[in-house]
């Protein structure tokens, strides 16, 4: 057997590099993309030959996802349960494809990944296999052989893997990071200040507020503070300016693909912080008719990418309506950040619908208010005759109303 198999260099994978061969017989390459964690890729590559790879690539996708990715969830305004930014699961399509390409490269039989049976990155990650390679057999070490934590541990000191005791659960990419497990499984257990890494707590964030402008053309971030810069290092930076500040604490009680409710805790201050933006640009530019259906199809764009199901049509077609939406979507929006707050206080654009000749009270107004007479008639018509019917068998017909006449 000839295996790929997706590796953090954690505990989990590491276990398994070594289970496939002992149980198995397998040629094992393992893969580890680069989405933008903070890992020392060139000790895990070298942890993988010691324990037994035949082959391990490191992949840079840090510009991928933030091209192809990062930039559809921006215009998704993508929020799953209007909490979570998607982090985790907008790179497992992009893992998932290196995976495939690499196990075609190498003739692989076997693509294997350390997923648990009760999350949600099995679903992302088996159909996303089953879509592109169905020839290709998925092992999942974890549920199938039945691991469990301690046994693993074990199993890693009875060999000789070095494994961290850390307590939790925690995964990165350049668009958010998740923290889970150990006392966070209690939902009124308060986060400790020592898991945070990219936000500054309210006490410790700057006194003094700070201002951001972000332009966007065609729905994406394209300059930060008048500096025109490409996605991925758009939102590196702001990531460490909103951090700073405090911007992009989660606390979030999840429904799991699974049917699970779990606690997470993120942190996402460039998503939080561009979600906001781009948002309020969008008031800005769409009419109230186009606005009110997008925000139907970024949810369900949202629970798409979230669930799995990134190779579902539904997405792609979803995705046909985002992106001729947001052609209009250009403009720059001010955003002020302050004490753990990303709060829009400024936007202009040339699609603008606001009219401020329209919208003012003074004098200069072109608005002709005698017009509201006749539109208040006719826009609550309806809903004035429904009310008078149903009020006319109690004897409660008001004076004045469409139905009066009929009730004598």
């Amino acid at each position: 057997m000839r295996a790929v198999l997706a590796y953090s260099g954690g505990l989990d994978t590491s276990v398994i590099l070594k289970l496939m061969q002992e149980r198995l017989g397998a040629e094992v390459i393992t893969v580890t993309v680069d989405v933008g964690q903070k890992d020392d890729f060139e000790a895990i590559e070298e942890k993988a030959h010691k324990f037994g790879a035949v082959e391990h690539y490191t992949i840079d996708a840090k510009e991928e996802f933030a091209e192809k990715y990062v930039s559809q969830a921006i215009k998704a305004n993508a929020m799953y349960e209007k909490a979570y930014p998607l982090a985790t699961a907008l790179a497992r399509p992009l893992i998932v494809e290196k995976l495939v390409e690499v196990a075609k490269k190498e003739g692989a039989d076997v693509i294997a990944h350390g997923c648990t049976g009760k999350g949600n990155d099995q679903v992302r990650f088996n159909l996303g296999i089953k879509a592109l390679a169905p020839e290709l057999e998925i092992l999942q070490p974890v549920m199938e052989w039945e691991l469990s934590r301690d046994w693993e541990m074990d199993y890693a000191k009875k060999h000789g893997i070095p494994v961290s005791d850390k307590i939790y659960s925690i995964d990165e990419n350049i668009w958010g990071r998740s923290i889970e497990g150990g006392p966070l499984e209690d939902p009124f257990f308060e986060p400790p200040e020592e898991i945070f890494e990219w936000t500054s707590s309210i006490s410790s964030a700057p006194d003094e507020p700070e201002y951001v402008t972000i332009d966007f053309e065609n729905g994406v971030p394209v300059a930060l503070n008048g500096e025109p810069m490409d996605l991925l290092t758009l939102v590196t930076e702001l990531n460490e300016i909103a951090g700073k500040h405090g911007v992009g604490r989660i606390d979030h009680i999840e429904d799991r693909t699974v049917g699970i409710k779990s606690r997470e805790i993120y942190e996402a201050p460039a998503a939080v912080t561009l979600i906001k933006a781009h948002y309020d640009l969008e008031k800005l530019i769409f009419t109230k008719w186009l606005l009110e259906f997008k925000d139907a199809v970024d949810s369900k764009w949202s629970w798409l990418v979230y669930n799995g199901l990134w190779y579902e049509p539904l997405r792609e077609a979803l995705d046909a309506f985002i992106n001729e939406a947001e052609k209009a979507v250009n403009g720059r929006v001010k955003v002020k950040l302050h004490k753990g707050n990303a709060i829009v206080v400024g936007r202009e654009s040339d699609n603008a619908l606001y009219s401020k000749e329209v919208a003012t009270y003074e004098h200069f107004s072109t608005f002709d208010q005698k017009l509201a007479k006749g539109f208040i008639e006719l826009f609550g018509m309806q809903s004035v005759m429904a009310y008078s019917s149903r009020a006319k068998p109690m004897g409660k017909v008001p004076e004045g109303s469409p139905l009066a006449a009929k009730s004598h």
